[in-house]
């Protein structure tokens, strides 16, 4: 099995860009999902409540992040790093953190643009959100933004798979991941509990429960209807969740490449799966 292909979210929600080879850090990938929007109640804002973050591009160059709206072909651009002095408690599901916000004039940039009040924050080195103790390997794993592990990879066996019982396929963006992997069976990816990828090394802990993100086509922002999660339903659902992918936590840090092989060390038992 190898590595195919690596995403990174750098704002929470917004449209992600691949890359062929990036450092993995204590909490992720490195500038994955270290900004996110917030609403007046400091509450995290995503694709689930607002369709058109998703037609909001991301690239990072020369230190800057640079934000373009699709529709409009209107760009800001932020000095990673650099944010207000002032520290906000903002919130994702049930977690509370630490943020600053970036500044005001990016605020009402997508404030403007969205319609709505909204501001850019971003998490700083010295914010440690850590991940549910539930799943927790060690009390030093965290996360960035995400909602709530540092990564999730999913195998292209697994898309292909529903893809074999959709009508019209989709892409790898409308479920996120992180890493994409070629080889293996559909779905093993959710057995794996320790695994390498070249240097560095991870621990699965949790499938993971989808949303209606997944029926959003991130071209538009428009909800295309209730594929993929109608199928995935009918023979990926566990309890009332329906799973597709593999959340991960981080073992050894390191740097992965496109390309680099997968070794699984150790597997634990899948989940059990209701069919209809």
């Amino acid at each position: 099995m190898q590595l195919s292909e690596i995403w990174i979210y750098p704002v929470k929600s917004l449209g992600g860009f691949s890359v062929q080879q990036t450092e993995v850090t204590t909490r992720g990938l490195k500038y994955d999902r270290r900004w996110m929007l917030i609403d007046a109640d400091n509450v995290f804002v995503t694709q689930r409540q607002v369709g058109d973050l998703a037609l909001f591009k991301t690239a990072i160059a020369e230190n800057l992040l640079h934000v373009t709206h699709s529709p409009s072909g209107k760009t800001l651009s932020v000095n990673m790093g650099e944010y207000l002095p002032e520290a906000i408690t903002v919130e994702v599901w049930d977690d509370e953190m630490d943020a600053h916000e970036v500044s005001v004039e990016a605020s009402a940039w997508f404030s403007e643009l969205l319609g709505k009040p909204v501001r850019l924050v971003y998490m700083p080195d010295e914010s440690l959100r850590p991940v549910d103790p539930q799943y927790a390997q060690t009390p030093e794993d965290i996360t960035s933004f995400s909602d709530g592990y540092p990564i999730l990879i999913i195998g292209q066996s697994s898309l292909d798979d529903l893809n074999n019982r959709l009508e019209k396929q989709i892409p790898i963006n409308r479920f996120r991941p992180n890493f994409v992997f070629t080889g293996g069976n559909a779905f093993e990816e959710e057995s794996w509990f320790e695994f390498s990828i070249g240097t560095t090394s991870f621990k699965g802990v949790k499938p993971c429960a989808r949303c209606i993100v997944t029926t959003l086509n991130h071209e538009t922002g428009q909800k295309t209807g209730k594929e993929p999660l109608h199928t995935l339903s009918n023979y990926r659902k566990a309890g009332n969740k329906i799973l597709f992918g593999q959340n991960v936590l981080i073992v050894q840090t390191g740097t992965v490449s496109v390309g680099e092989e997968i070794t699984v060390q150790t597997t634990r038992q899948l989940a059990k799966f209701s069919v209809s």
